[in-house]
């Protein structure tokens, strides 16, 4: 088999084969999704001699690769030393900020929660437009794009979903959204708790490097059976599990008047199974249609995230932080900077708790030595204090 006969098989369309057949990168959303799935494809694809020699095999059936078979089980399959040792040394953040601040770990759920009307879907979207291309930050936290498209289900509402999206959005994105966003209406094609591939396939159709999943009360009824739960669980870890990252809306427990917002994953409406696979949980709290939101971490892929005000502008479909502390701004105004005073400051309580001193302290450490230098030792009183210019 030639190359060029491996361009024609590979693409979905003349100028994509033209350029694989000349050493040409392709992106993969413009090859055949399931070739690129089974042969392992990201990014940018050049077509050589070898991938050539690939294809062939799997287009004539003798390769020995199903979707299901041992060759998808052996892609799963490391040494100890690899799987312990040859790790990354930072987390690989899908969503993330300086300092090693991860909001979305790489092959780790993320799920975010609320009442309705709080803007979980807002957010949800612009993270998901981040992940096309459209979004640089979110909330001052950079969004990776993998160049891959991403697959929204709008289960809960589409027509209102289309309505967010379209004010985040111009005409000018009209080629990224056609090329990169793919959207499914309503129920899902399958029932995910007798297909636990299910999603995992869908998602390998349309070559998604993202799902997001809007919401998780349409994917299956009676989200409190622990049964469900698990089987859910199973099918988003499948879709991690094929280099797939996942996004999550969902809703909270129903509170007592005068609760207060939810602090605990036990707070999550249904089966702890539905957050027990989760990397991150994020919580927004507030009423409906309010402008200014809560946003709070639920558990962690590393340090705490906020807590954080967020403003919403519903014209723009924007979220920006509101009243954000400095904690290198108030070390620079003060005579030595100690965690409980940041912990006050970064908690708005004027007793903070033991808990609520260690994060504050994980903070300042991290501002160490670049733009912080660190007085004094425990159990002795510890200041932080702005560095001097040499």
């Amino acid at each position: 088999m030639t190359d060029v006969a491996a361009a024609i098989q590979l693409a979905v369309d003349v100028d994509a084969a033209h350029a694989l057949a000349a050493g040409i990168a392709v992106p993969v959303h413009r090859l055949d999704p399931n070739l690129v799935q089974r042969l392992g494809l990201a990014g940018d694809v050049v077509l050589d001699h070898q991938l050539a020699q690939r294809v062939e095999l799997l287009k004539s059936g003798t390769d020995g690769r199903t979707d299901e078979g041992p060759s998808a089980s052996a892609s799963r399959l490391v040494r100890g030393d690899a799987f312990v040792l040859d790790q990354p040394v930072d987390v690989p953040a899908v969503w993330g900020g300086a300092s090693g601040t991860v909001a979305w770990a790489e092959g780790e759920p993320l799920m975010v929660v609320g009442p309705d009307g709080v803007g979980k879907t807002t957010l949800g979207q612009q993270i998901g437009l981040g992940r096309i291309g459209l979004r640089r930050r979110v909330l001052g936290m950079r969004v990776a794009d993998d160049g891959r498209p991403l697959l929204y289900l709008a289960m809960d509402r589409p027509r209102q979903a289309a309505r967010s999206l379209a004010r985040m959005v111009t005409e000018d994105d009209r080629e990224t959204l056609r090329d990169r966003l793919v959207v499914w209406r309503g129920p899902l094609p399958f029932n995910p708790l007798r297909e636990v591939d299910g999603l995992a396939n869908f998602a390998a159709e349309q070559n998604a490097g993202t799902v997001v999943i809007d919401s998780l009360k349409d994917v299956a009824a009676k989200l409190s059976d622990d049964e469900v739960g698990g089987r859910i669980n199973s099918c988003i870890q499948e879709v991690i599990a094929r280099d797939v990252q996942v996004l999550v809306l969902h809703h909270q427990r129903k509170q007592q008047q005068g609760a207060g917002p939810p602090k605990r994953l036990s707070d999550v409406y249904g089966s702890r199974w539905l957050t027990a696979g989760m990397g991150s949980v994020f919580c927004i709290w507030g009423d409906a249609g309010d402008l200014v939101v809560e946003l709070t971490h639920l558990k962690q892929p590393l340090d705490e995230v906020g807590p954080l005000k967020l403003l919403h502008d519903h014209e723009r479909g924007e979220t920006t932080l509101v009243d954000q502390v400095d904690l290198l701004s108030l070390a620079t105004c003060s005579d030595g900077l100690t965690a409980e005073a940041a912990a006050a400051a970064l908690f708005g309580t004027a007793t903070p708790d033991r808990n609520q001193i260690e994060k504050a302290r994980r903070r300042l450490d991290k501002l160490v030595p670049d733009f912080l230098e660190k007085r004094g030792e425990r159990p002795h009183p510890v200041t932080y204090h702005a560095k001097t210019a040499a």
